[in-house]
């Protein structure tokens, strides 16, 4: 690693990237398995992440825009790829031609797509998403035989091809929320009709990372794990990471950019919602919500310096943030450590999740570009 001195610096292990797809496989041993790799691979690191979840056997790897897919292509990758969040007008010709998967939930998207394919030359590779209750994308079930028709027409013109038929669930994190059943009968039934009607997909997959470890009957053909492929639970209601055989693979840290004392009855950061109960120490930590700290866990976001848990002293700034060390001793330039896998008593991204009122995913996803990713635990061989 590195250790050249950075004002801050996120950490990602990329071996615990591949034991966490392995552990995921385990879990769904009779499923192939799709790495979800958007939004620069929920922060980690999109084609570093990307490589080590094929190294461990991820067969699939999912983005949400085309550019991510094709973005993907561009470093190598020549495997699978599903791409599903598309607006009109799309380039949609530029993924045909790359071989991405391309999702489609409505009339308007199909007829994008078999356009592209026309001009391009080549058979689109297509899955139909269905709304089974999530009410996001994906056709509702009254529509589907109309969708269902038009790319069984699309196929017998030779435009298309229909690799998948997928869905989301909406409350996989909440066992036994009743929606779970219900879902997965629409997709059942909805998935019949297609096959009924003369489709025969290659993959059928609804399964998250939270049905993925908890929902066996979810599986199918294809899981598509996200937040636990970077080894963080999908939710505390299910477990931590551990209880799945997950580790967090990011370690979010900052040197200290300065160390003072003042006195008692001081106010600290904007607003002075914190003022000082007595003479104490005060250490600046140089990163923000311009990084990615959440400003709403001003007062309470946890940070370990000098080897004990701290807590954001008044408001988060948009460049750095105070912790109050009290009697306790610091200097320029030593760690401060947000958050990592918890090994050295450090906070956890799902404690910054608490304190912020928010979900882990947000929290290892909004660190930014301001912030420079080191890897650790890259593996040499085949891959992107």
């Amino acid at each position: 690693m590195d250790e050249t001195p950075m004002r801050a610096r996120a950490v990602v292990d990329l071996a615990a990237v591949r034991a966490n797809v392995r552990a995921l496989r385990a879990a769904a041993p009779r499923a192939e398995l799709m790495a979800v790799v958007k939004a620069d691979g929920y922060g980690h690191g999109m084609v570093p992440c990307a490589r080590a979840a094929r190294q461990a056997g991820a067969t699939w790897l999912g983005t949400a825009t085309p550019e991510e897919a094709l973005a993907l292509r561009a470093a190598g990758d020549t495997g699978r790829v599903l791409c599903w969040l598309w607006t009109p007008g799309g380039p949609w010709r530029q993924a045909i031609e790359a071989d991405v998967d391309v999702s489609v939930s409505a009339p308007w998207a199909l007829r994008e797509a078999v356009a592209a394919a026309r001009a391009s030359g080549r058979t689109a590779r297509v899955q139909l998403k269905a709304d089974t209750g999530l009410g996001r994308g994906g056709s509702q079930p009254a529509d589907w035989p109309v969708l269902v028709a038009a790319a069984r027409a699309a196929e017998a013109e030779g435009a298309i091809r229909v690799t998948g038929l997928w869905s989301h669930f909406a409350c996989a994190d909440e066992p036994g929320h009743p929606s779970i059943a219900a879902q997965l009968a629409a997709f059942r039934d909805m998935t019949a009709h297609a096959r009924a009607h003369g489709l025969r997909p290659e993959v059928c997959h609804m399964a998250n990372s939270p049905a993925t470890l908890t929902l066996p009957d979810a599986h199918f053909d294809l899981v598509r794990t996200g937040v636990a492929l970077y080894g963080v639970s999908p939710s505390p209601l299910l477990g931590l990471p551990g209880d799945f055989g997950l580790r967090p693979a990011m370690t979010l840290t900052a040197s200290l950019a300065m160390v003072k004392r003042v006195p008692g009855g001081h106010g600290v950061s904007y607003g002075h919602h914190y003022v000082t109960p007595g003479e104490t120490t005060l250490a600046l930590v140089p990163v923000g919500y311009g990084d990615g700290v959440p400003r709403h866990a001003s007062g309470t976001g946890p940070v370990m310096v000098a080897g004990k848990w701290r807590t954001v002293a008044g408001r988060v700034a948009m460049d750095q943030f105070v912790v109050d060390l009290g009697g306790d001793r610091a200097a320029e330039g030593d760690e401060a450590v947000l958050f990592g896998p918890g090994d050295r008593g450090e906070p956890t991204a799902e404690d910054w999740a608490r304190a912020a009122g928010t979900i882990a995913y947000e929290i290892v996803t909004r660190v930014g570009t301001r912030v420079p990713r080191v890897y650790v635990g890259e593996q040499p061989g085949t891959g992107i």
